[in-house]
């Protein structure tokens, strides 16, 4: 018996979509496309999650418009195509939007603080607000897949924020621990102070995360404490040459000056500057001691820098004799407010080679705190020294290196080689901590939308130029990374972090990826194969509130610590916890066990060492972008059941998703 497809007079768009869909849904037509290929050879497609926190766009009809033309394509050979439907719940965005709803940041959660609406802001009220907000457009979501025809199952889809999802990346997490691949230390981590996380190398790698910026830049000095007044560098014989070959250059009239020398370091983020605690220098740079004058207090001074760096701040052709160099100080001492002369200062600088030094010759050498205060007082007698690194270049700058641990990652690791402590003088919201002067409160850049802000960077640099301690400030043009999400400049930050040890799959994901069929090619060879390249471990705790948490239990004393792996081997250490330690331990918890493994229920929960301490859960959450990466796994709640299902399912053999996911 032949079918003949229905002859349309007239091209009525609407009309003909309305009359397929009920045709279709009349059928079960998806529904029977699959059921009919039942035995066949599979074809596995892997659904990317949209979070419905937010209205449908036209770039998502552009997107599962391709999804579903291969998978009718693959169904249309033969294969057996499911194609498993999914909600992703958890995360940033959906927190940064509730806290707009609520009129509230992410500080006033659980202290006591109301809402807009006079609700106390507890994390129970806050996270429920989130559970809310990320189904809330999932009508408008099915209405519209459905409408574009998109076939996918949304019946039985999985949601990020289901007890079943969440233990299955529990259980992940528990194999990488036991495999070593699990670990907490403190680094220096990209961290948005405007949505209060620290962020993943992944995440930084987002297209348009980096944007060129024009930033206050400075030169700032570092006065050198001469010898021969006693104290610091009196047994450091670079230093003894460098404040003989001052002395020796010492003119008759005026007597004495110019007898101060500095070394010079460039930064394009003054803020870093209080937190200064070593300047490095490369062993094999030269450097020179250049007589020179300050181009804003034209105090004579020394300045030290690398040799290579000179044509950036001195003139080739004003090295000067000492006669022309009295001239210049006369000149700047009596007529430095003539017009004449200041439209010479910026210009016309004498200056004069004194000495040239190896950069391994200056290492230990002793300089004055930049910027004291009250709250960045150090004992640390390694502070304030000159340090050897091999990541510093004469390509820009001065080849010295501004040092403060707090802020930079080699930094950090040439700080930690020499000991010589750190100081973290902005806070987590990106403001200056009390204790220092007139900065004290004020934030490093505008996270706050502030009409009014003041660049702060700016009165650093001013401060330092009125106290002779800047040779240059100038406006810097740079590519500079913002949070994906909040659109606000990132700071590199210490961070006490739960990592996963990608580097130690490095060479095995590299050769992986050699097999994946890339469209296009240059995506995967070049921006996902040059991240694999280059990978750092992955920083996956996050500081937030509503997502999975970090299944890590430890003792006070940071000894014991155990990974929880499943829902039962959690409410056994709840029962465990509560027979040997007594009292109101686990009281909540004792008759059905843990409900929901959120915030803050799973934070109430004590556990017990094997020792016999009680062991409270680290705060963190994980990174939401390991939801997304277990769905293969989570998406059947493996391996607590679905085994064989998870089996004909994985790997994947079509994802198409967003650069932004690579």
């Amino acid at each position: 018996m032949s079918v003949k497809y229905k002859e349309f007079k007239g091209l009525h768009l609407p009309t003909i979509e309305k009359e397929i869909l009920a045709q279709w849904n009349n059928t079960n037509a998806f529904e029977k496309s699959v059921e009919l290929r039942e035995g066949a050879e599979p074809f596995v497609f892997y659904e990317g999650p949209p979070s419905a926190n937010g209205m449908p766009g036209i770039h998502h009809v552009i997107s599962r418009t391709l999804k579903d033309l291969v998978c009718r394509y693959k169904t249309m050979q033969g294969y057996q195509v499911n194609r498993k439907g999914g909600w992703d719940t958890h995360g940033l965005p959906v927190e940064l939007g509730v806290e707009k709803e609520l009129g509230i940041t992410k500080e006033d959660i659980g202290t006591g603080k109301k809402d807009k609406n006079g609700n106390e802001v507890t994390v129970e009220y806050y996270n429920q607000k989130c559970r809310e907000a990320v189904l809330r457009y999932k009508k408008e979501w099915d209405d519209i897949t459905t409408k574009m025809g998109y076939w996918v199952d949304l019946n039985n889809p999985y949601i990020t924020f289901e007890n079943n999802y969440i233990e299955t990346l529990w259980w992940i997490l528990s194999q990488l621990y036991k495999k070593g691949l699990l670990y907490e230390s403190v680094s220096i981590q990209p961290y948005s102070p405007a949505a209060g996380t620290g962020l993943s190398s992944h995440e930084l790698n987002q297209p348009g995360t980096y944007k060129d910026v024009k930033d206050t830049s400075v030169v700032a000095m570092f006065r050198l404490p001469n010898p021969s007044d006693g104290g610091a560098n009196v047994q450091h014989p670079t230093s003894k040459k460098i404040f003989d070959s001052i002395d020796n250059s010492l003119l008759k009239n005026p007597p004495l000056e110019g007898r101060e020398a500095f070394f010079m370091a460039w930064t394009t983020t003054p803020w870093t500057l209080p937190s200064n605690l070593g300047l490095t220098v490369g062993s094999n740079i030269d450097y020179v001691l250049v007589k020179t004058f300050n181009p804003y207090t034209h105090q004579p001074v020394n300045v030290i820098l690398a040799k290579a760096l000179m044509g950036k701040y001195f003139i080739n052709d004003n090295s000067i004799n000492e006669e022309e160099f009295v001239s210049y100080f006369n000149l700047m001492n009596t007529e430095r407010n003539s017009e004449d002369v200041k439209g010479k200062k910026a210009e016309y600088i004498p200056w004069k080679i004194l000495a040239e030094l190896k950069g391994s010759d200056l290492e230990g050498i002793s300089y004055e705190q930049l910027l004291p205060y009250e709250a960045n007082k150090t004992d640390n007698p390694n502070a304030f020294k000159v340090l050897l690194g091999d990541f510093v270049t004469t390509e820009d700058g001065t080849g010295i290196v501004h040092t403060s641990p707090a802020f930079g990652a080699d930094d950090y690791k040439v700080g930690k080689k020499y000991d010589i402590g750190i100081l973290t003088m902005v806070d987590r919201e990106g403001k200056f901590v009390d204790g220092m002067g007139e900065f004290s409160g004020r934030f490093v850049k505008n996270y706050k939308d502030d009409e009014n802000y003041t660049d702060v960077n700016v009165d650093i640099s001013v401060k330092l130029k009125k106290e002779n301690r800047a040779f240059k400030v100038e406006k810097y043009e740079h590519s500079y990374p913002h949070c994906w999400r909040t659109d606000k400049p990132i700071l590199y930050y210490p961070l006490d972090a739960w990592f996963i040890k990608t580097t130690a799959l490095k060479d095995r994901m590299v050769e992986l990826n050699k097999t994946i069929n890339w469209k296009p090619k240059s995506t995967g060879e070049g921006r996902f194969g040059n991240w694999l390249e280059n990978m750092v471990d992955w920083n996956l705790s996050r500081s937030r509130f509503w997502g999975t948490p970090l299944p890590i239990w430890k003792t006070e004393d940071g000894e014991e610590q155990i990974c929880i792996g499943s829902i039962q081997e959690l409410n056994e250490g709840i029962r465990k916890a509560s027979e040997i330690l007594g009292g109101d331990t686990n009281k909540n918890y004792l008759h059905e066990g843990i409900l929901d493994l959120h915030k803050p229920y799973v934070d109430d929960i004590i556990l017990v060492s094997a020792s016999g301490k009680p062991m409270k859960r680290v705060s963190d959450l994980i990174d939401v972008w390991l939801d997304s990466g277990a769905m293969p796994l989570a998406q059947w709640h493996f391996p607590f059941e679905n085994k064989e299902t998870f089996a004909k399912n994985y790997p994947a053999d079509f994802i198409a998703e967003g650069v932004d996911q690579t």
